[in-house]
């Protein structure tokens, strides 16, 4: 355990990839544990970290949503929010954030949703007039949303890494959070927008709504059909996401027109270089598990959570404030794969329901991508603006806010996750 954890601190020092830290802690801890024979182990278990027949939806997932980008989809789904809200002061706000829930059932990675809806509207605020930081901050904060709403890549890594929880539960489990997070948001840009008097547009009513509904339909039509293929038991996630990128490109081909076959070459070549990494966190991760696994540091950290308190209230605030801290130096992904195997079980152990911690811990690691210092999506958003990362954190203060609340009473209130969930397994 000492040596394991004595590399891993020092590789992250010295600020090497996090797949490599987690490959040579875990080898680290298989020698302390069995000598250099256990290394053969490893091998076998780093492939079958990447081997299974869930994976295949990841690259599926990611090829449609950069194949959206590059077909209008989501300049459409702009206009389409843009009309409905038009009338409401500090329109383009509320735009961001119900873009942000629309594309998320066709991404589900809040990087994905801050670059493609960043480009687009937040050169649009800054012209009407919005505070730079404040763009950036909005847009940035909307995006958390896309990993809770299904589908979800994080969602799937999650069911990989820990097999006892199936993707579709954790799929529909994120319905109830994800829409009252985008309420949540939704408050707190429209108080900000009366206080700051921000912008109304003329040009929004049903109407203007209606018309763009129209040309709009296709690209809505996306997340129907991989949601209610793998509800319906129509078919599995894995076909689900292939058929929704075949269908992407028919809509961008024939339809809007807009998609070229440079264009789908450049998509796939993106998908590669997303989906290598994420399958090589992936493969690292079950190295790392493995000696986490054979080490007993599950039982250890449960004891060493309940030793702090008996109560349930307490121990679940305690685990959320601890991965806002990992959240603050580690990108969700790596982050999950590293926390999750040994925090999963010790919660389950204290008598949490794993559903319930799941969604608690999707959530509080994605908002630990807008919190300093790496704060990912926030960084991101801040260059698309063009202004300094320290003014993003400031305007983004009172959406982090409501996220802390929110992930508070999510903790508190397992009804909110679970109740969809057992209702329909009812």
């Amino acid at each position: 355990m000492t040596a394991t954890l004595a590399v891993f601190i020092f590789l992250l020092l010295i600020g090497a990839p996090i797949a490599l830290v987690m490959v040579f802690s875990g080898l680290a801890g298989a020698v302390s544990l069995g000598g250099l024979a256990f290394m053969e182990i490893l091998a076998d278990r780093m492939f079958s970290g990447v081997s299974g027949f869930l994976l295949m939806a990841v690259p599926y997932f990611i090829f449609t949503a950069e194949l959206m980008n590059r077909a209008g989809l989501t300049q459409r789904l702009i206009d389409f929010n843009n009309a409905l809200l038009g009338r409401v002061r500090g329109a383009l706000s509320h735009v961001n954030i119900t873009t942000s829930l629309f594309f998320a059932g066709l991404t589900g990675a809040a990087i994905t949703d801050t670059v493609a809806v960043g480009k687009l509207m937040i050169p649009a605020m800054k012209k009407e007039g919005y505070p730079a930081d404040y763009s950036a901050a909005v847009t940035a904060c909307s995006s958390v949303i896309g990993p809770i709403i299904p589908p979800s890549v994080v969602m799937i890594v999650y069911a990989t890494i820990l097999q006892e929880i199936s993707v579709i539960s954790l799929f529909i489990a994120g319905i109830i959070p994800g829409l009252l997070l985008t309420v949540a948001l939704l408050c707190v840009s429209g108080f900000l927008s009366w206080r700051r008097n921000f912008p109304v547009h003329v040009d929004g009513g049903f109407l203007p709504a209606l018309k763009t509904l129209l040309p709009t339909l296709p690209a809505l039509l996306v997340p129907v059909i991989i949601l209610g293929g793998i509800l319906s038991g129509l078919s599995t996630v894995t076909e689900a996401s292939a058929f929704a990128a075949v269908y992407t490109i028919a809509i961008g081909l024939f339809i809007y027109k807009r998609l070229t076959v440079a264009q789908i070459w450049d998509a796939l070549l993106t998908t590669v270089r997303l989906s290598g990494v994420v399958f090589f966190l992936l493969g690292a991760s079950t190295v790392l598990g493995w000696f986490v696994t054979r080490s007993g540091i599950t039982r250890e950290a449960a004891e060493l959570i309940a030793a702090f308190s008996d109560n349930p209230l307490i121990q679940i605030l305690m685990v959320n404030a601890l991965l806002l801290l990992v959240g603050t130096a580690v990108d969700v992904l790596p982050a999950l794969v590293i926390v999750a195997p040994v925090l999963v079980p010790a919660m389950v152990q204290l008598g949490f329901d794993p559903l319930h911690f799941a969604m608690v811990m999707i959530i509080t690691l994605n908002v630990g991508n807008i919190t300093p210092p790496v704060g990912m999506t926030l960084m991101t958003a801040a260059r698309i603006a063009q202004v300094s990362y320290e003014s993003a954190i400031r305007a983004s203060l009172p959406f982090y806010l409501s996220f802390i609340a929110f992930i508070a009473i999510v903790s508190v209130w397992p009804q909110i996750v679970l109740f969809l969930p057992r209702l329909l397994q009812s």
